[in-house]
């Protein structure tokens, strides 16, 4: 995937995550950016070690990856920050 388009579908999934997951999330514009690039990451390694295929472009099925990629950095980053994480 290029650069442009972990950013168009870090910036969507990651603001999925943040609707979907339940409390405050860190950060704004860039965070929210980061967030669903490092789920699409996440997501990705998770699809590949079900035979599929991660995050691929800007498509509907990509943001579906980043966006269940992002949804579980997000709870394991509530779990490890606690309820004393500065955001």
């Amino acid at each position: 995937m290029s650069f442009i388009a972990w950013i168009v579908v870090g910036l969507i999934a990651g603001w999925l995550a943040k609707m979907i997951v339940p409390g405050r999330e860190p950060g704004g514009f860039i965070m929210t950016m980061v967030i669903g690039i490092v789920g699409a990451i996440v997501g990705g390694l998770i699809w590949n070690m079900m035979g599929k295929a991660g995050a691929s472009g800007v498509n509907l099925y990509s943001i579906l990856v980043a966006t269940i990629g992002s949804i579980i950095f997000l709870f394991v980053w509530k779990m490890i920050a606690g309820k004393n994480a500065a955001y």
